[in-house]
């Protein structure tokens, strides 16, 4: 009598990460992997905004000197952070103003009684114009 059993197949013992030992069949493996090339790595400053040169073209063509058109990439946006911070200095200042009149007339008018509110709208009056 003649078995009809399939044919060995290549099974291989591997050790799990936990430590147990588990039976693998190497035919429903997937193929090895070859190594890929290694990938040119490219290192870009993502948070660097390129700067502005159309100002440093202009005066290039124009015959200005490297010399002013350095001054100019040097001192431009140095010049623009000064002048930004004079003008939050001015706003502050003006803030600080409104609420000091503010409490002025607040002031004025809770003091003096009549004749405190006729001051304040005689102030508030001025200040219109």
């Amino acid at each position: 009598m003649e078995q009809h059993l399939p044919a060995p197949r290549a099974v291989t013992v591997v050790q799990l990460p936990d430590g147990s030992y588990a039976y693998t069949d190497t035919a429903h493996l997937p193929a090895p992997r070859t190594p890929a090339p290694p990938q040119q790595i490219v290192h870009q400053h993502i948070h660097h905004a390129p700067p502005d040169r159309t100002v440093q073209r202009l005066a290039l063509g124009s015959g200005v000197g490297a010399g002013a058109v350095a001054a100019g990439v040097y001192f431009g946006p140095l010049l623009v952070g000064v002048l930004t911070a004079i003008a939050a200095n001015l706003a502050l200042l003006a803030v600080i103003a409104v609420a000091a009149g503010w409490a002025v007339v607040t002031v004025v008018r809770s003091v003096g009684g009549p004749d405190g509110k006729t001051a304040a709208t005689s102030l508030r009056k001025t200040r219109r114009r």
